[in-house]
Order: C-alpha cells, then structure tokens, then sequence
C-alpha cells in the first residue's frame, strides 16, 4: 500500500531539526539519507537520528526509506543496525549486479523491501537482472552519477535531448517490464520550480508517476501533476461499465459513440487505473 507513493522526500540525517519536521511533510514517502550529503565525521550521528526518527514516527502513515552507504563502505554494517527499527525499505547505492542485491538481501529483514539505486554503467547494464526477489521492488534513477559513470557531460540532462529522452523511456519500460516501481531522478536545481514542473509533465507523459524531491515545494508540484486527474477517473469508469454490461451479453468488442473502440485491452488498463487510485487511497 505505501509503495504507491508519488513524492519522496530526502531529508539528510545528521539534521535533526529537519527530522523533526516529518509529520508535517506533504510527501507520501521520505526517504531518511545517509549517503551523499552527510559528512564521513556525521555519518554515526546519522545513523543514530536515523533509528530514534523510526521509532518515534513508526505509525505515521507515510513510508519510510533509508538510503545507506555503498555496501563497502559501511552500508552492510548499516543495514544490520538498522533491522531492528523496521523501516519500510532500505535502499542501496552505486549497485552493479546481482552480487550487491544478494549481499543485501542476507542480511536484510524479512518484512522490509530493497530498493535500488540504478547509478552505474553496469546497473544499467544489468537493470533487467537485478529482480533476484520479490522484496526487490522500486528502482530510483541516479541520473547525475549515471552520466559520470558513462562519461557523459551533465549538460545533456535536458528536456530536449534524445539521450535524456531514451533513459527515461528505457528505465521506465525495462522496470515495469519485471514488476518494478521506477523513481525519476532528483531534479537539483530545487528553487527553478518552473522547470521542474516541465520535468513533472514529461515524465508524466513518458508514464512516471513517481519522482525523488529535495524540498516541500517540489513535493507539493509532484503530488498535485502526479495524481490521477478526475477527468481520466471518471472516463475509466465508464469505460469499465460499459465493457462489463457488453460482456454479459458475450461482446467483448465494440464501439462507443463517446469513447471509439472499446475491447477488452482497453478495459484492462481503465480497470488498472482505478485499481491504482484505490489503492492510493487505502
């Protein structure tokens, strides 16, 4: 239920003030951070700000993610303290392969999920791989490190770029195509809300209906754009109604005034649609 989120929130651990504003947050998803942003002399301290937030907000209704170290550099040793507070999931960076998802996954509870950081060349290589278990469920895209890791320029994370364009599209269609939960990646520049908005309507078109944020005011944007639109809502039901009274009388192909060609492919994803709100909504 809770991984239906649109917005996740990172919020840095080693802030404790910013921790302690959680229950008042907008976003459906925070993500607590201790990797890049915290310093290697704050990282214990995080890691302590980290299990005391848990446990004091642990039946908030949002869900709570963790993003560790790189397995390597203190991730594991994370992931064993942190079993005992229950996050919702943890999350691990600068993946490569199968291998890391293992490590991960032996040592990690059962009852809490493993998303993924897909930021490497060999991540993306491998990116229809990396499903070893169900408990394996969302991919967030890490486009900066991404580009660095392929020796791209960070100028070409643009609107109008093929390459830009042929990520997205790849790393939504290779997640969903195995049961995977694809994350757009952080939009940086946190004041440029215009921008970002573009981003949103993009990304909604491409069919992302999920993207990491870095401040309330993208979150706020993210929520509204990523939210199913009442005139879709209303369009599916019909749809399903009228598939669903045809069937009856053994149609399963025909046509509507209002709506063109309605087949049983055409139901299926009115009927999706409405699965996916309802379930938002619990």
């Amino acid at each position: 239920m809770k991984n239906n989120f649109s917005s996740t929130l990172m919020l840095s651990c080693h802030n404790e003030k910013h921790l302690a504003k959680i229950p008042d947050l907008e976003a459906e998803s925070i993500m607590l951070n201790l990797e890049d942003g915290v310093s290697i002399e704050q990282k214990p301290l995080a890691l302590k700000l980290c299990a005391k937030y848990l446990k004091k907000f642990k039946k908030i209704k949002k869900m709570f993610i963790v993003r560790v170290n790189a397995l390597d550099e203190g991730g594991l040793q994370e992931i064993k303290y942190l079993n005992e507070f229950k996050p919702d999931a943890i999350r691990i960076p600068k993946v490569k392969s199968k291998k890391d998802v293992q490590k991960a996954l032996d040592i990690l509870d059962d009852g809490i999920e493993l998303h993924l950081s897909i930021e490497t060349a060999l991540s993306w290589k491998n990116l229809t791989t990396l499903k070893i278990n169900p408990r394996v469920t969302t991919f967030y895209l890490g486009i900066l490190d991404m580009f660095a890791d392929m020796k791209l320029p960070h100028s070409m994370i643009d609107r109008d770029n093929p390459t830009m364009l042929y990520m997205l599209s790849h790393f939504l269609i290779a997640s969903k195509s195995i049961g995977i939960k694809p994350v757009s990646f952080v939009y940086q520049d946190y004041k440029n809300l215009e921008e970002f908005e573009r981003w949103l309507y993009l990304e909604k078109n491409i069919g992302y209906s999920s993207k990491g944020c870095i401040s309330p005011s993208q979150v706020k944007l993210t929520n509204k754009i990523f939210s199913s639109d009442e005139i879709e809502l209303k369009k599916a039901k019909k749809i399903v109604r009228l598939f669903e009274s045809q069937r009856k009388l053994g149609i399963t192909g025909f046509t509507d005034e209002e709506f063109g060609f309605i087949d049983e492919p055409i139901y299926k994803g009115a009927l999706a649609l409405l699965e996916i709100t309802d379930d938002t909504k619990n």
